[in-house]
């Protein structure tokens, strides 16, 4: 099997890096990729230090990025991953990378998303807002920010007594386990971009399957909400 080889793209510590790592060590022989490259907007970035842990190669992009390209053709890149990525990736990037790019955003796009809208800001802005949910969306990457064909999501109750840090633990949460099944099932194949802009297959066969996330439950028995049926590609 010819796994993907993939670059992760990051600016904070690298939690949801972490969490795709854990994963595809936990999936062995069956993971679909291997993480190769981790790049960071800032050379303090923790997520370099668990890349470097890993013993996976790194890089520090400039400020405008302008190496970027060349960066992911060094290591012949095929899946580009935006964990955390605060940056606006390059046009060029974004076209060349199209449907070979995700992004994890800490909201229910399309609403709470854009630029500035990242960490805190958004779930202050959830929580302004008076939403009954929030949750993390995966979605493709185009040259909009958080604009892109969503590929999953997962609604988070959003409590009464919330503030800013308990909602963001329950939305990280979801993210550590969305996320890096999402990647493995877009480094399978088993889900892509078509070119008129949809996801075929979905995630789950239909997204109103997927229950609202019980905090009350195990790790293991949120997973295994995720494992649901695809269906076949048309």
């Amino acid at each position: 099997m010819t796994r993907a080889r993939i670059a992760v793209l990051a600016s904070g510590g690298g939690t949801n890096l972490q969490a795709l790592l854990d994963h595809f060590a936990s999936l062995g022989d069956r993971r679909a990729g291997d993480v190769v490259l981790v790049a960071a907007s800032r050379p303090d970035a923790g997520a370099l230090d668990r890349a470097r842990a890993a013993g996976i190669p790194t890089a520090v992009l400039t400020a405008k990025d302008t190496g970027l390209e060349t960066l992911l053709a060094a290591h012949r890149i095929d899946l580009i991953v935006l964990a955390g990525y605060l940056r606006f990736v390059p046009m060029a990037v974004t076209r060349r990378y199209a449907g070979r790019m995700v992004n994890v955003h800490p909201a229910l796009l399309p609403q709470f998303g854009g630029p500035g809208m990242y960490g805190a800001r958004v779930h202050r802005a959830v929580l302004a807002a008076r939403a009954a949910a929030s949750g993390p969306t995966v979605h493709f990457v185009d040259e909009v920010y958080d604009h892109g064909a969503v590929i999953a999501q997962w609604r988070v109750p959003v409590r009464p007594t919330d503030d800013e840090a308990t909602l963001a633990a329950r939305v990280l949460r979801a993210e550590h386990l969305l996320f890096p099944r999402v990647v493995q099932a877009v480094a399978a194949g088993e889900v892509r971009l078509t070119s008129d802009g949809r996801v075929d297959p979905p995630f789950v066969l239909d997204p109103a399957t997927l229950p609202t996330l019980d905090p009350d439950l195990d790790d293991g028995s949120l997973a295994d909400e995720l494992q649901r049926p695809r269906p076949l590609s048309s």
